[in-house]
């Protein structure tokens, strides 16, 4: 009996059942499933201009059932949009935190392994880049070359989103290098890149998992400025591009709260999911925040 008892503890007592990591994950899961799974119960193309009839409010503020959350001055239906919008803005943000996150990897896993002019070389590099005011950059670069698809706005937001993937692997691997699996397999005769990433790689999952749910969280913010301020793609609905057509038509001032508050607490609920998981991540790595925590 006492076994059994030791055995049902351990069966919870597992760091992936991080509280915060799953209440994140879920709230993320959520959002997804109710933008992916909408077009099916909802006509994705009311999303477009002219569509359905202006400036209706919510069904519970005097609306018609037909158009739930409302519609707004161009004749798009509120619902549709956000269910249109909210993949699109998830998209750059993987995309960018992705590709900023591969390019950390490797950057990061030479700096630490091989250390020296190398070393120095992308470090400083990288620390450069740290201090650059990205949204500044951002904004220069999208008023000269126009962002015509969500796909081109992803890559440019990565270009800055590689040092910080780029530091953290960098201490990691300074760290695992100097433990004896790889001392082991550098006498075995492994080559460098393989114990880069067949060795250390798996040991630092946890913090590249962190560290991509993290840049992806900047890199919607990042997109969603942009789009706030008129320099998104036009016609790819987003929840940036959705609070740049509020502001321009005035809805803050007309009482439209359905117009721009639905995007706004769409990216609260996204940002705080994320800080979860990034958080829940971190101490899932890291057994002394996990003591602290507790």
């Amino acid at each position: 009996m006492q076994e059994k008892k030791i055995w049902h503890l351990n069966k919870w007592d597992n760091p992936w059942l991080n509280t915060k990591f799953v209440i994140g994950s879920f709230i993320v899961l959520v959002v997804l499933l109710f933008s992916l799974l909408g077009g099916v119960f909802w006509n994705r193309d009311l999303a477009f201009t002219g569509s359905s009839p202006l400036n209706l409010p919510p069904a519970w503020a005097g609306g018609v059932k037909e158009h739930p959350l409302g519609t707004e001055s161009n004749g798009r239906d509120m619902l549709a949009q956000m269910i249109v919008a909210i993949p699109s803005s998830f998209k750059v943000g993987l995309i960018a935190a992705s590709t900023g996150l591969g390019i950390g990897l490797i950057l990061g896993s030479c700096a630490g392994y091989f250390g020296g002019g190398i070393d120095s070389i992308i470090r400083t590099i990288a620390d450069s880049v740290v201090t650059i005011p990205t949204l500044a950059v951002l904004i220069v670069i999208a008023a000269f070359f126009p962002m015509r698809d969500t796909t081109s706005m992803a890559f440019i937001l990565a270009i800055f989103a590689w040092p910080g993937p780029t530091r953290i692997v960098r201490s990691q691997v300074l760290s695992l290098r100097e433990r004896g699996y790889v001392r082991l397999a550098v006498l075995s005769g492994e080559s460098p890149f393989g114990i880069m990433f067949r060795e250390m790689l798996p040991n630092m999952l946890p913090w590249l998992a962190a560290s991509l749910t993290g840049g992806i969280s900047g890199a919607i913010l990042g997109a969603t400025s942009l789009e706030a301020l008129g320099l998104g793609p036009a016609r790819v609905p987003s929840l940036g591009t959705i609070i740049n057509q509020a502001q321009v038509s005035s809805a803050l001032i007309r009482g439209m709260v359905w117009w721009w508050f639905p995007p706004i607490l769409v990216l609260m609920i996204i940002f705080t999911s994320f800080f979860l998981i990034t958080t829940g991540l971190d101490e899932i790595a890291n057994p002394r925040l996990r003591e602290f925590s507790k």
